[in-house]
């Protein structure tokens, strides 16, 4: 995979090696039993125009696939070496890649390996402002597609964004790009959500005046679908907010309802949908098991953000989910491992606390429960404030109460300290 430039080192004049390789084509096409005129007749008058020599080396170069395993990375590095001399070697390239990626025929097992090899070569020894990088990545992307090595891919997508501006690419460009990214990403096991997220950004390019388009429409559906069907993907906010989602309400207005009731709604209306839409949901080749699954994980996280008492008892969600009451805490627990609510279950009190969930959408009726959920709060926070501002003036009252006392004491030893002298100073005045 794509990494740090690399530079390759191959002796010989131009003429020397045109006419060595052109000899290795004929011999790679004499033993597949190709009989046409050998190029190396071809080129020998050519050998001054180094273009010219190239287009016919090249054309033939498709042969290469067809090579013995332990030769093809070498006869391709010395093709790509001569195109390098080329006063435009970028009219070559973008062949080349199209040969790399169709199937290595002398090599089915480790054929996508050799290719690939190759393929890095040619992108690291590029420019990183060369456009043609742009092309040649998407061979490799060809390639892993059809090896499903995607795990190949993965560490290097990191550098993507910087690659598309360094590249200057256009949107419809971008969008190519990251179609063959999420195809590349469907082909993979276990990387469903990876394939998603490609076709988002992919929708992502698509201009608000094109919205309606059928292209816009057909990637529409095909990411719905998608979020639909992966079934740890919960979040369809990033779908409803785009302009080309949105213009399925005219166009797909079924298919529409369908998300609505994903983004927003209950078990209850999915069902209520399937009756009135008999046979959609497989018309569209989706899994009614799966969708029934999600929505009952939605619905538990809908009902968990939308009690006030932050405690729903096993009956209730059982009714909600529409499941045995002996499962429920079953559907919690997996509603938990989905990441939509946090909570304790309770088997004596037959309830779960919910300390987290999920708001699916917020709109005004969520800013209501919030504005409900604060006033509590406050009134809470008050009556607590005025125990405690109670208790503290009560403290006061004590303190300044005992204050007294202790000055009324004080005062009263006082007051018997200065009877008892005037007493004595009496008495003595009688003696005298």
């Amino acid at each position: 995979m794509p990494g740090p430039s690399n530079t390759l080192l191959i002796e010989g004049s131009f003429d020397e090696l045109a006419e060595e390789f052109a000899h290795y084509l004929d011999e790679v096409r004499r033993k597949q039993g190709d009989t046409n005129t050998a190029i190396h007749t071809e080129i020998s008058p050519l050998l001054e125009q180094k273009d010219e020599v190239l287009k016919k080396l090249v054309t033939g170069s498709a042969v290469l696939n067809a090579a013995p395993e332990k030769e093809f990375i070498a006869a391709y590095n010395l093709l790509v070496h001569l195109i390098r001399q080329s006063s435009n070697p970028n009219m070559f390239l973008p062949r080349i890649c199209q040969n790399l990626s169709n199937p290595v025929t002398s090599s089915p097992t480790n054929g996508p390996g050799l290719a690939l090899s190759v393929l890095t070569t040619i992108f690291n020894i590029l420019p990183q402002d060369n456009d043609v990088r742009y092309h040649v990545f998407l061979a490799i992307l060809r390639v892993i597609r059809s090896s499903g090595s995607f795990e190949l891919l993965r560490p290097q997508l990191k550098n993507l964004d910087t690659w598309i501006t360094q590249w200057d690419t256009d949107e419809e460009d971008q969008r190519k790009l990251y179609l063959s990214i999420a195809e590349a990403a469907e082909e993979a096991s276990g990387e469903e959500e990876q394939s998603y997220l490609y076709l988002l950004r992919a929708l992502r390019t698509i201009p608000s005046e094109e919205a309606s388009s059928q292209e816009a429409r057909q990637l529409s559906i095909r990411a719905l679908k998608s979020a639909l069907s992966y079934p740890t993907h919960f979040d369809f906010q990033d779908l409803t907010s785009l302009d080309s989602i949105q213009a399925l309400r005219k166009s797909d207005p079924i298919l529409f309802e369908l998300l609505d009731i994903f983004n927003a709604q209950v078990l209850d209306d999915y069902n209520d949908f399937k009756d009135e839409h008999d046979d959609f949901i497989s018309e569209q080749s989706l899994s009614d098991e799966t969708l029934t699954r999600k929505m009952r994980l939605l619905t538990l996280a809908s009902l968990a953000a939308s009690t006030q008492s932050r405690s729903l008892p096993y009956q209730h969600i059982s009714r909600a989910l529409q499941i045995p009451s002996e499962d429920t805490e079953i559907w919690v627990i997996d509603t938990i491992r989905a990441g939509l609510v946090e909570g304790k279950l309770s088997q004596l009190n037959q309830t779960f606390l919910v300390h987290r969930s999920t708001y699916r959408v917020f709109g005004e009726k969520q800013w209501t429960e919030v504005q409900g959920r604060l006033d509590t709060w406050r009134a809470s926070l008050e009556g607590v404030l005025g125990v405690i501002r109670g208790e503290r003036e009560k403290m006061q009252r004590e303190k300044e109460r005992e204050l007294r006392e202790v000055e009324g004491r004080v005062n009263g030893a006082q007051g018997m300290g200065a009877g008892r002298g005037r007493r004595e100073i009496d008495v003595g005045g009688l003696v005298d």
